[in-house]
């Protein structure tokens, strides 16, 4: 068997999604296990639609995904061009080629014309096909159209006898009557290729000896089968994987939430935790195992173990998994991928001084156990670093106001206000007294500290944020609460 050859072949016409991150992602698994190559190509032929702008957003998708490629932009590669608008001149010499042989043919056909067709095919309960009547135009007829303004496509003629077979590697064989493919076209009229005409070039001229890619490609393989056997060309292995759904069982898209891998990264994913959950979606090992890393997906990965059945995209679980994998994270590797965050949202400088980043350092020392997305240590952490932080309203109004709220903050401004050093040692002693002195258990005392203090009723321990917080501000955020609560009190 000759090397295998895969390809992600995107369309640049918006952001890589998720449904085409996991097809370059079993595309990429089967290379690597395979010793085989992976070779990306930017099918950019829908002039209308296709951007430069998407087409950096896919690349940057990858890159971020850690899906590198052996083949394509950026990288070169013997089969190139790897973007299908620079590789015009091979489709038309191939739809000669087809021509020469009788397989293809001008249709002068106007869209008028062609929706009148489908009228009487409709009228009559008929399937809606081409009628051929382009097929056996004589060169007086097409000079006639020409003279009219008229410029032809290309079309196929399509083997309409007998039935194509598509050894289906995940499925088994999907059998297709030949009756249903019409003459269809293979080059539009500014001369730009279909799509169903431009991959089988592609794919042939570059070798490819797998196409793994979305089960909504399955109608078109007939078509492309047709292509291969009527040009010579090898006929590839095919398998097609399942389709995503959302969790209401319909098609993912954004009415779900985030779709493109930019997003997931830009909200605080990790690549690592992304590739783990897309593997799972639609590929199995073991039921009793949810975490792999990249080597173990690489080692254990078949197109055999790939399910038929739709996966359904779980959002909750790949919080879950993402916070799994942002515990893993050395601290160092935790402080450089959230320091951004931090940054933009004004919160830390973009270079801070050694006494800023052990500063930051001891934040997030308590933060990474607490996040599940790295974009969650703005919020969660914002009050450590400004004093412009709101209160939890319903928490404020339960615990500052209500019970002992104002007579323990009263109590601790002064006991604080003694303490020379903020540390544990120092602390605890403190509450203790707090306790005894109050008639309350600790709980009561912490959480209207916890609340003055952070803002919230949810925090780290309330020894390590006053240690971070610092003796001035501490005080001073206390006397902030207690000005609330007289406030509120009056309203």
């Amino acid at each position: 068997m000759s090397k295998v050859r895969v390809r992600f072949a995107p369309s640049p016409t918006g952001y890589l999604h998720v449904g085409g991150a996991r097809t370059a992602l079993y595309n990429w698994l089967f290379a690597r296990q395979q010793g085989g190559t992976f070779v990306l190509r930017i099918e950019d032929t829908d002039l209308a639609r296709s951007t430069e702008e998407s087409v950096r957003g896919i690349l940057e998708g990858m890159k971020f995904l850690g899906l590198d490629w052996d083949e394509g932009p950026e990288v070169g590669g013997n089969y190139g061009p790897y973007f299908q608008t620079e590789r015009l001149g091979l489709y038309r010499e191939y739809a000669q080629q087809l021509m020469d042989a009788g397989r293809a043919y001008e249709c002068f056909c106007t869209p008028e014309e062609l929706e009148e067709q489908r009228r009487v095919q409709r009228e009559q309960k008929l399937d809606l096909h081409y009628d051929g009547r382009c097929r056996h135009l004589t060169e007086e007829q097409k000079q006639a159209y020409r003279a009219e303004g008229r410029v032809p496509v290309i079309r196929f003629v399509a083997e309409t006898e007998g039935q194509t077979v598509i050894p289906d590697l995940i499925r088994g064989p999907v059998v297709f009557p030949n009756n249903q493919v019409d003459d269809f076209v293979i080059i539009k009229s500014d001369g730009v290729p279909t799509y169903n005409f431009a991959v089988v070039i592609d794919d042939a001229l570059m070798e490819i000896t797998h196409v793994i890619r979305g089960e909504d490609h399955i109608p078109n393989t007939p078509k492309q089968i047709q292509l291969y056997k009527a040009l010579g060309f090898p006929i590839p292995a095919f398998a097609h994987i399942p389709m995503i759904l959302g969790s209401d069982k319909t098609r993912l898209s954004k009415r779900h939430g985030a779709t493109s891998v930019t997003q997931f990264r830009d909200e605080g994913y990790l690549p690592d935790a992304m590739v783990n959950y897309l593997a799972l979606l639609g590929w199995g090992y073991d039921d009793s195992q949810t975490l792999f890393s990249r080597a173990e997906l690489i080692e254990k990965f078949s197109l055999e173990r790939v399910s038929k059945n739709p996966a359904v995209f779980d959002f909750q679980k790949l919080q879950w998994m993402n916070g799994v994998y942002i515990r893993e994270l050395s601290l160092d590797e935790f402080y450089e991928k959230t320091l951004p965050y931090l940054h933009n949202a004004g919160l830390v400088p973009g270079e801070p001084s050694a006494e800023q980043k052990q500063m930051i350092m001891a934040v997030l020392k308590e933060m990474q156990s607490r996040i599940k997305l790295l974009s969650e240590v703005v919020e969660m952490s914002r009050y450590f670093f400004t004093e412009d932080f709101q209160y939890n309203e319903d928490a404020a109004r339960k615990i500052l106001l209500k019970g002992e709220g104002k007579t323990v903050l009263e109590h601790l401004r002064q006991a604080l206000s003694q303490v020379q050093e903020f540390n544990h040692a120092e602390l605890e002693p403190v509450f203790n007294g707090a306790v005894e002195s109050l008639g309350l258990k600790l709980g009561k005392v912490i959480q209207p500290l916890r609340v003055a203090v952070t803002g919230t009723n949810v925090s780290p321990g309330i020894y390590e944020v006053l240690e971070i917080v610092g003796k001035e501000r501490t005080l001073a955020r206390i006397d902030r609460a207690l000005a609330w609560i007289a406030q509120a009190e009056q309203a």
